[in-house]
């Protein structure tokens, strides 16, 4: 069970990104396509590739989770080759204009900036992923931490809570970790921070146990706030 939501004592708001500020969904099982393409067509194998519903039932994961439920049969190492195939494809698709930033996402995060909130991202997404969503959406710069797993001390998405929790001293009441998927609300969950539901997001129907606060669109924050 997630805490209450206390406005008042929020100075740290963590963004999931994929489903709350940024989707990915029109452009990932092509995606995919393009890097099994290439995998296939360099090593002769006989990969098939998943469905967009398998696809979408991993979003959210961290990404070598993803990769290892997807495709159990491989090796590590030629998952992380698939992996990274994906990354780089995904992230020129992004740059290319391709995939669909959620509305009103740069007028939310430049009034909650100009309010003096830390902004941080608490994604299991990679780095190269987050930066381009960020950019394409010109926020990057109004973003203070991009924190991303790295698989050593930061393992899941929890992980990157503790870690602003710690480097600016924070209680759990005064960070908000704001998400769509099952993998927030265990991050929240785990550090004991409120958690706000964006029901717009890749959530299927009980997926989210319970939440502080809910909200339909992005600018609904700007509500509460």
């Amino acid at each position: 069970m997630v805490p209450e939501l206390h406005k008042e004592k929020i100075r740290l708001i963590a963004f999931d990104i994929d489903g709350t500020i940024f989707s990915s969904e029109d452009i990932i099982l092509d995606t995919y396509r393009e890097a099994f393409l290439e995998f296939k067509e360099e090593t002769g194998s006989n990969l098939e590739l998943p469905s967009q519903e398998a696809l979408m039932a991993e979003i959210g994961k961290p990404v070598k989770t993803i990769f290892k439920n997807l495709l159990p049969e491989l090796s590590e190492s030629n998952r992380d080759i698939i992996s990274g195939k994906v990354l780089d494809i995904l992230c020129r698709k992004i740059k290319n204009g391709e995939g669909h930033p959620y509305p009103d996402i740069k007028v939310v995060i430049e009034e909650l900036y100009k309010k003096k909130f830390f902004i941080a991202a608490a994604s299991n997404g990679r780095y190269p992923y987050i930066e381009t969503i960020l950019n394409v959406l010109d926020i990057f710069s109004l973003f203070h931490q991009v924190i991303v797993l790295d698989y050593k001390e930061r393992l899941v998405k929890a992980d990157l809570l503790a870690y602003y929790k710690k480097i600016y001293q924070l209680k759990s009441e005064e960070i908000l970790m704001v998400g769509d998927r099952f993998s927030d609300w265990e991050a929240a969950d785990r550090e004991n921070t409120p958690f706000l539901y964006c029901n717009y997001g890749h959530a299927i129907k009980g997926e989210i146990p319970n939440f502080s606060h809910e909200i339909s669109s992005f600018k609904k924050i700007l509500e509460i706030f």
